[in-house]
């Protein structure tokens, strides 16, 4: 369907190699870090300030941020808070050599996966990055799929969400027509249209696309 190429922009944004990005004000750090991922076979670019990350970073790139909290210029948390409240949704592990307690509860409200102190295991690290891409991939995944389903909801007249809206509410096609005062026939053509349309073969398969679908938008 035309309105599918929507979502397959999407799709063409997200092919490249996921990357882990380290934003840390110690050029030190940074050097060791990749390397200690880059011996993994791991794919990392380097920051030594948050704003030097921005200027790079785009949300179409699949990833994950290994953030240092104090550094210079904007630290940290007020980085991983810039992205959140612009709904970046890159996965961070936050990794600093001066951690409390007030520190990792606001880092964890805003959606931190991991508060990690330094000097931190090499292993431990990486099984942290694997596990952030792994939830990368699966809501980039997520995102194309609802990217999909909205490109063939906006694809309906308004008459069939109407009547897609009525069968997800479990009407039959009889109370369908009386409710929309049309003939039944009438519904049962436009029944058929929303579900060539949303490509489902069913009316159960069409609720659960709806009811995940709407389930989702309220999420984000």
């Amino acid at each position: 369907m035309k309105n599918d190429l929507v979502a397959l922009s999407v799709m063409e944004n997200d092919t490249n190699d996921p990357v882990v990005f380290v934003v840390d004000d110690d050029a030190d750090l940074c050097e060791a870090l990749s390397w200690l991922l880059e011996s993994d076979g791991l794919a990392v670019e380097t920051y030594t300030s948050a704003q030097g990350f921005l200027d790079a970073y785009s949300p179409d790139r699949p990833g994950v941020l290994v953030l240092d909290v104090r550094m210079r210029g904007m630290d940290g948390l007020e980085l991983q808070e810039y992205l959140h409240d612009r709904g970046f949704e890159i996965p961070i592990i936050i990794l600093t050599g001066h951690a409390d307690v007030p520190m990792a509860v606001r880092a964890l409200k805003v959606g931190a996966l991991e508060f990690l102190q330094k000097p931190v295991n090499d292993q431990a690290l990486l099984d942290c990055i694997h596990k952030a891409m792994r939830i990368d991939a699966e809501n980039r995944r997520k995102r194309i799929e609802m990217a999909v389903i909205a490109a063939r909801t906006a694809s309906l007249t308004p008459r069939e969400r109407e009547v897609m809206g009525l069968v997800v509410a479990g009407k039959a096609n009889k109370q369908v027509a009386n409710q929309l005062c049309v003939s039944e026939k009438t519904i049962e053509v436009h029944r058929k249209r929303v579900m060539k349309k949303m490509q489902v073969g069913s009316a159960v398969e069409l609720v659960r696309t709806v009811l995940m679908f709407k389930e989702w938008r309220q999420s984000n």
